[in-house]
């Protein structure tokens, strides 16, 4: 586990410092504020109640996982969204939030203007389809950004990235940080889970020992509390955004670099309600997209059991109708198709879809989402030609194969 590039001592390290910290007075009695003033303002359906005390656990420990690397004289790369694990014989909890993206491996390091840097990693032999560097402002816009594509590697499959204020000048791999600079949002998407590696990261801090002495867990916990209702005050507009159209109502979409989204991405983003006997079907044309996802959130802002089931699916999870578009069912119950958007057994919740990779960066001009409320009964005279229908024994093997390929990911749970 030593040389996993997510698994590491220093990841496990601030996972118990983070589980310490979340018992200190000052963040309890911030989660109960921020308990009460979520679902005060949320003011949620009987079925996003029922999912909430799960969501909020997650959401609040990776507030804590966060807030506790926001150090840049003493960075860390830490992942910050992950699913419970042990570490030590204690119990890490999950760490989602946010509407996370199941195919993603996100990893924070903090980052100051005033100092330089250098990121050093190696990448795996077979390359991810989607890898970012981004450098954020303290409001999530992007400062600057280096695509994954664009590393230029050693023999060894290892790279050195320089982050300063000056312009690259010719030096390759480097990102030029500012005033505004304040931490690298790192992206490795998983499009294969059985095969893909992330990339493998460390960070160094150039210059003198730091002037200034750590924060103390007081001032710790005082930062750690501000995260927590900026989790929930940010969820809450991601949400309310969604809610704000029609049930059912899904059409594309937008590209943007601020509030944590990704340059030259697209997203749509709705909401869904149906009766015990409708299920949504989404159509995508990908437009030449190299990627894309379609996973299933509550209004909290994570995403619901994405080992065992398939409440996400990506392009190479997916099988295609016979023109190249593909078909999504989402619904409660196993309708007996390949793709097969399980909700959980919810018959309400969130819905994004995401697409990168555009050949050229730009998407054809068939890029298109949309939705429509079918009955059960009607699935299989009106799915497209070419629809993948699944058996039992398919379903099963398709579940243990994805709760295997995800696992990789979690070496912890496999000791």
């Amino acid at each position: 586990m030593d040389r996993h590039p997510i698994a590491t001592a220093e990841q496990h390290e601030h996972e118990l410092a983070a589980l310490d910290l979340i018992t200190h007075p000052t963040i309890e009695a911030a989660r109960e504020r921020v308990r009460r003033h979520w679902l005060d303002e949320m003011n949620p359906s009987a079925a996003m109640r029922d999912c909430f005390d799960w969501a909020f656990e997650e959401v609040m420990f990776s507030a804590a996982i966060w807030s506790s690397n926001q150090d840049p004289l003493r960075p860390k790369v830490i992942c910050i969204s992950r699913l419970e694990h042990p570490v030590a014989g204690r119990t890490i909890p999950g760490s989602r939030w946010g509407i996370d993206n199941p195919d993603s491996i996100y990893r924070v390091i903090p980052i100051s203007g005033d100092e330089e840097y250098r990121i050093h990693g190696r990448v795996a032999e077979r390359r991810m389809t989607e890898n970012y560097f981004t450098l954020w402002d303290a409001n999530m816009n992007t400062v600057d950004v280096l695509s994954g594509h664009d590393l230029v590697l050693n023999a060894d499959r290892s790279f050195t990235i320089t982050v300063d204020s000056r312009p690259a000048d010719g030096r390759a791999n480097h990102i030029q940080s500012s005033a505004e600079a304040h931490e690298f949002y790192i992206r490795d998407v998983m499009l294969d889970w059985a095969a893909d590696e992330p990339n493998q990261l460390t960070i160094e801090r150039l210059g003198a020992e730091p002037s200034t002495p750590p924060r103390s867990v007081d001032q710790q916990a005082e930062l750690t509390a501000e995260f927590m209702l900026r989790y929930a005050d940010f969820t809450l507009g991601l949400s309310r955004g969604m809610l704000r159209r029609r049930a059912n109502q899904f059409s594309l979409a937008y590209s943007a670099d601020k509030g944590g989204a990704l340059r030259n991405q697209f997203y749509v983003g709705g909401h869904f309600e149906l009766a015990d006997d409708e299920a949504f079907v989404v159509h995508v044309n990908d437009g030449g997209a190299g990627y894309f996802v379609v996973p299933l959130a509550n209004v909290w802002g994570t995403t619901m059991e994405i080992v065992d089931r398939t409440s996400s699916l990506n392009k190479a999870q997916s099988r295609a109708n016979a023109d190249g578009t593909y078909s999504y069912v989402l619904c409660p119950k196993d309708p007996g198709v390949h793709n097969w958007l399980d909700t959980c057994g919810l018959r309400e919740g969130m819905l994004t879809l995401r697409m990168a990779e555009f050949p050229g960066g730009r998407p054809r001009d068939d890029l298109s989402a949309r939705g429509e409320v079918v009955k059960l009964s009607d699935l299989r005279s009106l799915l497209p030609e070419g629809t993948a229908w699944v058996s039992e024994a398919e379903r099963k093997q398709q579940r243990e194969a994805r709760a295997a390929a995800y696992k990789r990911r979690l070496p912890e749970v496999l000791q």
